[in-house]
């Protein structure tokens, strides 16, 4: 018995939920081989326990039917998440944790990082949900490789569409290719509420949630429908987008929001030809904004052909070139996010209650101009 044919047998033992196998990605270590009996480890990145078990029937069989007698698996996964201490209004108890993916205007790159940071959080182990609540350009679909592939209907709730290990859902799942929304802000308002109440999300970790560019309906109404745990902004390093970025995390501040972090993305070029980096739209810009806000940039996303081509391909780059620097950093960037999202619920979790709307039925949330707290002014969305 030899090390390659053991690594040749568990080459066949696929990760639960995704199509590399345990050597791939590089889980299997310390084998120890003594004649017909075979020791090792898997080091992988689920806390769930029937992951493990699956994992050890397979590896057991396919090393035995190469000859091997004796098998010792090591299973090495993470502690089980935490559960959220989260409290206020939930329209999605299921849901133990939520992240708003922000941005203050369009064309930042905002669904490619909901979608890389969604499989990023996967892949270590966390069940995760990926919603598209941009409403008026659903690319996500495209980009997990699922546009032709529509969702199935359980009674009056739709299932979510499963790809590279996480559950989805989109508007563009829903509607026909091309066509246009021409709606008002309170249907926008109507449609994220039933994606959260009436899509069939399975008992998740983390949904991640790609809002709409801007700070408008959507975004009140996330924060008013569930304990929102984290924001998330994304950003590119021009001035242009800095000013609107800075509207979104004042956003998050006043809808309670605990910040995670800004990405930075299109920060510096990386050349297919030679690797080099370069600034061409400047790097690290949104450092000021970080200190102002008392957060940081978690992540530095070069412009990438993978990137470019994995989203429109269906083929995101952090499950497709796990290798490339972007893909890298959107796994640190993840793994930053969860470590702040575990330190908020250790701290006492979040609360929507003081953003809950206090206004009649039919009048605008922000209209009013006043805050919760502050009936006597007129009421409000409770944002001011």
């Amino acid at each position: 018995m030899t090390e390659e044919i053991v690594k040749s047998a568990l080459s066949k033992v696929m990760y639960p939920g995704f199509t590399k196998d345990i050597v791939t990605f590089g889980f299997v270590k310390d084998i120890a081989i003594n004649e017909t009996a075979v020791s090792f480890s898997v080091e992988i990145t689920s806390s769930a326990p029937e992951v493990a078990q699956q994992i050890t029937d397979e590896a057991t069989e396919a090393l035995k039917a190469v000859g091997v007698t004796a098998v010792n698996c090591n299973i090495k996964a993470p502690k089980m998440p935490k559960e959220s201490s989260s409290h206020g209004k939930n329209i999605a108890p299921q849901v133990k944790n939520f992240l708003m993916v922000s941005s203050g205007k369009g064309g930042v790159g905002k669904s490619t990082t909901s979608v890389n940071i969604a499989i990023a959080l996967a892949a270590q182990g966390l069940k995760v949900g990926l919603l598209d609540a941009d409403i008026y350009g659903p690319n996500i679909p495209r980009m997990m490789g699922v546009a032709d592939v529509k969702p199935e209907v359980n009674g009056n709730k739709v299932l979510p569409i499963k790809a590279y290990g996480i559950e989805m859902m989109s508007m563009g799942s829903l509607m026909e290719e091309g066509q246009s929304l021409i709606w008002r802000g309170a249907m926008i308002m109507k449609a994220i509420e039933q994606f959260l109440r009436d899509i069939l999300w399975s008992e998740l970790d983390c949904l991640v949630i790609d809002m709409p560019p801007g700070t408008g309906d959507a975004q009140l109404t996330l924060a008013q429908s569930v304990p929102v745990t984290a924001g998330l902004t994304v950003t590119t390093p021009q001035s242009v987008s800095l000013d609107d970025s800075r509207r979104s995390l004042d956003m998050f501040k006043k809808l309670n929001i605990p910040i995670a972090g800004i990405i930075e993305n299109m920060s510096g070029f990386i050349a297919p030809d030679t690797g080099v980096e370069y600034d061409i739209f400047g790097k690290g810009t949104s450092t000021p904004m970080a200190k102002e806000f008392d957060t940081e940039i978690i992540a530095e996303i070069p412009i990438e052909p993978a990137v470019r081509t994995g989203g429109d391909e269906g083929k995101p780059v952090t499950f497709s070139a796990p290798d490339s620097e972007s893909a890298k950093r959107f796994v640190a960037a993840a793994a930053s996010i969860w470590a702040t999202i575990e330190e908020i619920n250790a701290n006492g979790g979040v609360d929507n209650q003081s953003v809950q709307p206090t206004t009649p039925p039919g009048v605008s949330a922000c209209s009013t101009g006043g805050a919760s707290s502050a009936p006597k002014q007129g009421g409000g969305c409770g944002c001011s």
